[in-house]
Formats: structure tokens, sequence, C-alpha cells
């Protein structure tokens, strides 16, 4: 393969893609708000807040059993905006927990889930699974007393599969 069908197929594939964000033709009826209330770009956005927000707590964060619960006091006592920027992001965790499930039902009740789509169905419940593991690891970061019976309850949990 050449360097120019190799610029080709990225040019195609980012065509694609914008043509999935911004098609050029679609039904009026599939885009109206009492239809999709506009879950997906809800989740798109506080994915990205998620992001900013991990990102910048990474910084100030102590990966350790030892310093973990003290590197949230840090940010909390000495980081400006720390605290705001440590709620917001459990905030947007919690919302899009709440906003994906939402998701799944509303593709589910609209029965968008058949045909071609149903691949696009079962990536929608890994996601959503995701979401729920990636919510509860967060939740164990500060190491605290309820982390720590968070991991006892859900150990104990598993126990209990036969």
């Amino acid at each position: 393969m050449t360097n120019k069908q190799d610029a080709q197929r990225v040019a195609s594939s980012l065509e694609k893609f914008v043509l999935h964000l911004h098609p050029k033709k679609i039904d009026s009826r599939a885009i109206k708000f009492n239809r999709t209330f506009g879950l997906g770009g809800i989740l798109a956005l506080l994915f990205v807040i998620i992001s900013l927000t991990g990102l910048i707590l990474r910084f100030s964060y102590i990966p350790t059993v030892e310093h973990a619960y003290d590197s949230i006091l840090g940010l909390k006592n000495n980081t400006i905006f720390g605290q705001f920027i440590r709620n917001l992001h459990h905030l947007a965790a919690k919302l899009m927990v709440v906003v994906s499930f939402l998701h799944l039902i509303r593709v589910y009740y609209s029965q968008s889930i058949f045909q071609k789509r149903a691949e696009n169905w079962t990536y929608g419940l890994l996601l959503f699974f995701l979401v729920l593991a990636s919510s509860f690891t967060g939740y164990l970061l500060p190491w605290d007393q309820l982390a720590y019976w968070a991991v006892t309850v859900i150990t104990q949990i598993v126990e209990y599969i036969p």
C-alpha cells in the first residue's frame, strides 16, 4: 500500500465519523426531543466533565493505602477549588450512571435494538457495565472507612454466587 491509499483510507474513516455525528439526511421524527431526550449528548458531556476533572484530580492524588486518604484531605484543604472539582467529578459520575441507565431504557422502549442495531445494543450494555464498574472503583479511591466496607460487602456478595 502506498501513502496515498493510506491517506484516502483515513479520509474515508474521518468522513464516516463526521457523517455519523451530522448525517446529510435524517428523518425529522428521529430527532424530536421527546424521542431522544438528548441522553446520548448528555452522556458525552458528562464523559468530558469526568475526564477533565479526573485529570486535574490525578495531579494531587497519591494511590497508596497509606497516602490515599491524606491526599484527598490535602486536595480538599490545600488546593484552590479542590473540593469543587472533586464534587463536580463525583456528581458527574453519579449522573453518568443514571443517564446511561435511562439511555438504555429509552433505546429498548423505542425498539432501536432490533435488526441492524442489535450489535449497538450489546455495545451499549457493555458500556453501561463499564460505567458501573468505573463508578464503583472511583468510590474506593479515597480508601476511607466507607470504601473499606464497600469492598467488604462486594466481596461478600461475590462469595454467595454458586
